[in-house]
C-alpha cells in the first residue's frame, strides 16, 4: 500500500498544524507521509512543544514552514485545521482533496490567563482535540 500525503495547513504553522502533524506521525506514521506549513512562518510554538512532550509526542525538531516550500510534493490530502488557512487555501492542481477542520487557537484561549498552569490548560485541551480527531482520521479521508 502506498502511503498518502497529508498536509496540515495552519496560518502560521506554529501551533494546530504542528499538533496535528505530530499525532498523525506518532499514531500513523506507517500510513501516511505527513506534512504542515502555514500561509505564513510564526515560529515553533513552545506551549505546544511542552503538552505535546506531556502527551509522549516530541514536535521539537519542527519548525514552522511556509506552504512554498512543498512546490512539488503530490499532496493528496490538506486539512486545513484553523479559519484563515481554509479562507485562504490556494488551488491545489490534481486530485488533491481539501478538508476543512476548525480548532480553537490555543494562543487566543489561553490570553486570559495570567498562571502558566491555566494557559498550558488550554493548549491541552486542542491538542486532545486535535488527538481525538486523528484517531478517527481514516473516516474524514473515506478510509485513508
Amino acid at each position: 500500500m502506498d502511503k498518502k500525503n497529508v498536509l496540515f495547513l495552519c496560518t502560521g504553522n506554529s501551533c494546530r498544524s504542528q499538533m496535528a502533524a505530530g499525532w498523525l506521525r506518532h499514531l500513523q506514521g506507517n500510513q501516511f507521509n505527513v506534512f504542515s506549513a502555514g500561509i505564513e512562518t510564526h515560529g515553533l510554538n513552545p506551549h505546544a512543544v511542552k503538552v505535546m512532550a506531556e502527551a509522549g509526542v516530541d514536535i521539537s525538531g519542527h519548525r514552522s514552514k511556509l506552504l512554498s516550500e512543498l512546490d512539488g510534493v503530490a499532496l493528496d490530502y490538506v486539512i486545513t485545521v484553523c479559519g484563515h488557512a481554509n479562507e485562504s487555501c490556494p488551488y491545489f492542481p490534481g486530485d488533491t482533496k481539501v478538508i476543512h477542520v476548525g480548532f480553537a487557537d490555543p494562543p487566543k484561549l489561553a490570553q486570559g490567563f495570567t498562571d502558566e498552569e491555566s494557559k498550558l490548560d488550554c493548549y491541552r485541551q486542542v491538542r486532545d482535540e486535535i488527538r481525538d480527531f486523528v484517531l478517527g482520521i481514516e473516516t474524514v479521508l473515506g478510509g485513508g
